[in-house]
């Protein structure tokens, strides 16, 4: 996809435009330059698979923000069939930071597609889409839409599907007046005991508790160049050494990478990207996650709804346990 490069990402794009140059140049003079070609854009795969593979933090980071990587209703557009959003609290309005409804999860090799609910922040592309979306920062009544549907999942039994990408609640007056650190504590809450499958999945930025507000799950999945963590690198920059742009010192101590959480046992799997990031191939990217999605669903299926609950509890309760020597 054309449009907005990361500095680590332009020799690649250089090549990519050479190799598109050269077949306008063999088509447009009748030239046969094929193994030219083949040659380059095997150099390319080469050099793609160097620099994705030994990214830094700070560089998934950056991945994790790029401006052309999937949202939610990306996905949803790509894997679902039937989608219907549901919109509003019932309490004080619709939040357009959070997208909330059901569908069909529909599949070539399903006889029979799923029908879940699915919810996921979703920021915008342009200034205005931006705008109206919030930059993906929830208001409290996104999260009290959230468990609405939430709660629909459970009366009709089907599996919830979370995909998240804020960089934070909101956290403007308006917000803290309608009770935000309300709404997302009673979302943690109610979340625990839901007697059907939850399965987040972290799709891009997993900042704070504007995250982990719709982030409690039997499954927690992160997408390869995805960030999660209490703060955002340049917050934690601004605490500790009173400067954000030391936020890439900042990524590299906050251990907040896929590979990093897997490690410590804060989620479950890492989804591998298409090569070269999500935000190269939207429609690999989301075949990717449909099938790890219908994987986890029918694990989880076929567990009892008590021992659900017991095992999302316990999973839980076992984090942040640590041994003094």
């Amino acid at each position: 996809m054309a449009g907005f490069v990361l500095e680590f990402e332009k020799p690649l794009v250089e090549l990519e435009r050479q190799i598109s140059e050269m077949r306008q140049y063999a088509a447009a003079e009748n030239f046969d330059l094929q193994s030219e070609i083949k040659k380059l854009e095997e150099k390319a795969r080469r050099l793609s698979e160097q620099i994705y593979s030994s990214l830094t933090r700070w560089q998934r980071v950056q991945l994790a923000r790029h401006p052309q990587r999937p949202y939610t209703l990306d996905y949803i557009e790509r894997m679902m069939a039937d989608f219907v959003e549901l919109h509003g609290d019932r309490a004080f309005g619709d939040d357009p930071a959070l997208v909330c409804g059901v569908g069909r999860l529909s599949s070539k090799a399903l006889a029979e597609p799923k029908k879940v609910f699915i919810i996921g922040q979703q920021k915008g592309r342009d200034t205005k889409q931006k705008l109206h979306r919030n930059f993906g920062m929830p208001h409290p009544e996104g999260y009290r839409k959230a468990l609405r549907v939430m709660k629909l999942a459970a009366k009709f039994r089907r599996p919830i599907i979370c995909l998240v990408d804020t960089p934070g609640a909101y956290p403007g007056i308006g917000a803290e007046e309608r009770g935000q650190a309300e709404a997302i504590a009673r979302n943690l809450f109610e979340m625990s005991h839901l007697p059907v499958p939850i399965i987040i999945v972290i799709i891009g930025e997993g900042a704070s508790g504007g995250a982990l507000g719709i982030a409690i799950g039997d499954r927690v999945l992160m997408m390869e160049n995805t960030w999660y963590s209490v703060i955002s690198p340049e917050g934690c920059a601004a605490i500790l050494w009173h400067d954000s742009t030391k936020a890439e010192q900042a990524a590299e101590a906050m251990k907040l990478t896929a590979g990093d959480l897997l490690q410590l046992g804060v989620i479950d799997d890492i989804i591998q990207e298409p090569l070269g990031g999500a935000h190269r191939n939207h429609e690999a990217a989301a075949q990717i996650l449909q099938a790890r999605l219908l994987q986890e669903i029918d694990a989880l299926e076929s567990i009892p709804a008590d021992r659900l609950i017991a095992q999302r509890i316990e999973k839980y309760g076992k984090m942040g346990f640590f041994e003094r020597t």
